[in-house]
């Protein structure tokens, strides 16, 4: 079985890292190009490039796939590496491109998503996050026969795990990555042989997960605290939830529901670690935070740093988002 691969962030070098491990012939990775990161921005390969590197495997890194498009010699290229590969099937996963028709008929058993939600729940760029951001009791992986629309495919294999009141994006995208890269394994000889019946979508409960904008991160007091405690774990690590204090922004990271009330915004209380933030419906006990080029601090030591005490107030949504 020879797996043409797709992908480009840790979620999918975790599969990508499996599939090696157990023996897989990948004769060509893709993965998208280089980026400039941290703090002298430079140029630097995606995790699924250092994995493919380090096993010899050959990289391609078109900016598109669509031969009438932008970029039709780097297409052109790619698609006679795809040709000179002959693989039986991609494994596409988190890859961050759109496969054109051709690329979605080269391989004999087609290309396989492996997509980090249930299907058809949360379709699109951000399954994780709004997942958790929801209140969703659980979620997991599904392996998906893809077709040219947005994560529309008929269904292959699923596999679910709970959400714990505690799970960030963080913390489940690594646990969703090891499911993902165990089920690929364990499946993808049966889908390749058709022992693995693709069974088609339901038309209800779709649901699409937006791309997570930096322009969210902004905290709207008004909010349930069950909705802003939630939304901050969604948002970690990335873009974290954002408040506003006299001059200063902060992000803040963990915190806990508190069945007391006040003006939005309003702190009720401050303790050693933790400071408390009224909401339209109950309170956050805030636990940890970050101040603007500095690292994440106790709570606590923050407030009485800057002075917080009781009936100081966070600043309004118009205040936040400015």
């Amino acid at each position: 079985m020879r797996v043409a691969f797709a992908g480009t962030p840790e979620f999918a070098a975790a599969a990508l890292k499996a599939l090696l491990a157990a023996g897989a012939q990948v004769p060509l990775v893709l993965t998208q190009p280089d980026r400039p990161a941290g703090r002298g921005m430079k140029l630097t390969a995606s995790p699924v490039k250092e994995v493919a590197l380090a096993a010899g495997v050959a990289v391609a890194q078109p900016r598109s796939l669509r031969l009438d498009g932008k970029y039709p010699d780097e297409a052109a290229t790619a698609h006679a590496a795809l040709l000179d590969a002959a693989p039986d099937v991609m494994v596409v996963a988190a890859y961050g491109l759109i496969l054109p028709q051709w690329v979605l008929d080269l391989p004999r058993a087609g290309c396989v998503n492996l997509h980090g939600s249930l299907l058809p729940r949360w379709r699109g760029a951000a399954p994780i996050h709004r997942a958790i951001e929801a209140g969703d009791a659980e979620t997991g992986i599904t392996l998906m026969q893809m077709d040219a629309g947005l994560d529309t495919g008929a269904m292959l294999t699923i596999e679910r795990t709970a959400i714990t009141p505690t799970d960030t994006t963080s913390s489940l995208h690594d646990r969703l990555a090891d499911l993902g890269a165990f089920m690929i394994v364990r499946d993808l000889p049966g889908i390749v042989a058709g022992r693995i019946t693709p069974v088609a979508q339901p038309t209800e409960g779709v649901t699409y997960a937006e791309k997570i904008r930096k322009d969210e991160a902004p905290i709207d007091w008004t909010q349930s605290a069950a909705a802003i405690e939630r939304r901050m774990r969604a948002f970690d690590p990335f873009p974290g939830c954002i408040a506003r204090f006299s001059d200063q922004e902060i992000k803040l990271w963990r915190a806990s529901v508190v069945p007391l009330s006040g003006a939005p915004g309003e702190l009720l209380a401050c303790g050693k670690h933790s400071f408390v933030v009224a909401c339209g419906e109950g309170a956050i006990e805030v636990l940890e935070v970050q101040r603007a080029g500095g690292k994440r601090q106790d709570a606590g030591e923050w407030a009485r740093a800057a002075g917080v005490g009781p009936g100081a107030r966070f600043g309004s949504t118009a205040a936040n988002a400015a």
